[in-house]
């Protein structure tokens, strides 16, 4: 296994799969239809007009196992230190600890851009993903309850942060 950055020639296909496969069979994305293939232009545009990094796992055939991104928090110039993060694993890939090196690197990366602060927004009831944030140090922020509706029930959504100790110099400006 491999971790790479990932570009949208070699992997927007691999990510939509993996996107979509969590919009129909789980909470952990709020949408309810699939993303067409067209979507990744614009996510790919997004990610590299921000510097957000998006960071992948690949196996030794060159498949796609996972990745991690980060993208704006809020839009207000005063959030400018704090990102939100997602991470996915391929459905025939979890629980092999392909979450945690993701992370891993991503924290890294919020580091090495001086962001302050990193923010996961997750569904209230998945204690993997919860157990997997908490391990890597993050504290539960707050719960809104009942903030989505999909598969029949109401969503709560928890977000767990973590604090770096990044910017050395953080500024108005």
């Amino acid at each position: 296994m491999k971790t790479l950055s990932c570009t949208y020639e070699r992997h927007a296909g691999q990510i939509l799969e993996i996107l979509n496969d969590a919009i129909v069979t789980s909470t952990a994305l709020f949408d309810y239809k699939p993303r067409p293939p067209d979507s990744m232009v614009a996510w790919f545009k997004t990610k590299e007009a921000n510097r957000f990094p998006v960071i992948g796992v690949e196996g030794p055939d060159g498949m796609l196992l996972g990745f991690v991104s980060f993208g704006t928090f809020r839009a207000w110039p005063a959030y400018k230190y704090t990102v939100e993060h997602s991470v996915y694993v391929h459905k025939d890939h979890r629980r092999q600890g392909l979450g945690r090196a993701l992370m891993k690197e991503i924290i890294a990366a919020a580091r090495a851009q001086d962001y302050h602060l990193l923010v996961g927004g997750i569904e209230a009831a998945n204690a993997g993903s919860i157990a997997l944030h908490e391990s890597l140090g993050f504290s539960l922020a707050g719960t809104i309850k009942q903030a989505g509706y999909k598969f029949g029930r109401w969503l709560d959504l928890s977000f767990y942060q973590l604090v770096l100790d990044t910017p050395a110099a953080p500024s108005d400006a």
